[in-house]
């Protein structure tokens, strides 16, 4: 029998989708629908994770600037403003091994559905509240 996981690198998504700080909202938007993903952290120039971008941040994003304009003042606001103007920053982070009790917990207490997962300044991954509810599936 297989032992459960204990870390943060056991249930991890490696395989991760960043962006730029200086892409524009539209670009996030089409990631996340295509991709079917939530979260997506944030890279500087030097590659560094700088902050992390959400749905829930592009919709109010979209939302404060387009209230009472329609949904062309929506779409417009996703053309032409930057992922940088809507992420989550300073961003919270863990390593491949911090215990799992420890991420959610963290993630709990932040109010946070992600954290990305950063091993010598270089993000590995990242671990999503979906990874949490994966897991409790598989009976870990």
């Amino acid at each position: 029998m297989a032992e459960a996981p204990k870390v943060v690198g056991d249930v991890m998504t490696q395989d991760v989708f960043t962006l730029e700080h200086n892409e524009k909202l539209s670009v996030a938007d089409d990631v996340m629908r295509l991709g079917r993903i939530r979260h997506i952290p944030v890279v500087d120039d030097d590659g560094a994770v700088v902050g992390v971008v959400s749905q829930r941040d592009l919709f109010f994003n979209a939302l404060l600037r387009a209230l009472g304009y329609g949904s062309y003042a929506s779409q417009k606001t996703l053309e032409e403003y930057r992922v940088k103007d809507a992420m989550h920053e300073p961003v919270i982070t863990c390593r491949p091994n911090t215990p799992l009790s420890e991420a959610a917990r963290t993630m709990l207490e932040k109010k946070i559905g992600c954290l990305p997962v950063v091993e010598d300044g270089q993000l590995v991954g990242i671990v999503t509240e979906s990874d949490f509810v994966a897991l409790i599936a598989r009976g870990g």
